[in-house]
């Protein structure tokens, strides 16, 4: 099963950042045991463009749409074989101490 996991910052991380896995390992691991298919990083907020369409006009906004303290800051597609090992895959990412992880399952 197919996993979206969105990596995102947060206004409370953990308060001892020394505890968070490597990134460059994470990966490495992650890709040498076929459970991240891709991922990346985003460029920030201020790099976005929001696009609406309303009453048939084009809108396009600078920025994200939502004006919040968290963003989102990359992702990460997944294969695993169900929710438990999505969550343990997320759960040794270092934005799950320094941010948060949000996982989806994708819709086939």
């Amino acid at each position: 099963m197919k996993y979206m996991m969105l990596v995102c910052t947060d206004t409370e991380p953990d308060q001892d950042p020394s505890a968070a896995p490597d990134i460059e390992q994470w990966v490495a691991e992650r890709d040498a045991n076929g459970q991240r298919v891709t991922g990346s990083r985003f460029a920030p907020p201020s790099a976005a463009t929001t696009v609406r369409v309303r009453d048939g006009e084009l809108l396009l906004t600078d920025g994200p749409f939502a004006e919040t303290k968290e963003v989102i800051v990359g992702f990460d597609l997944l294969e695993c074989a169900d929710l438990d090992e999505a969550v343990e895959v997320a759960r040794a990412h270092p934005m799950a101490y320094a941010g948060r992880i949000e996982l989806r399952p994708l819709v086939d």
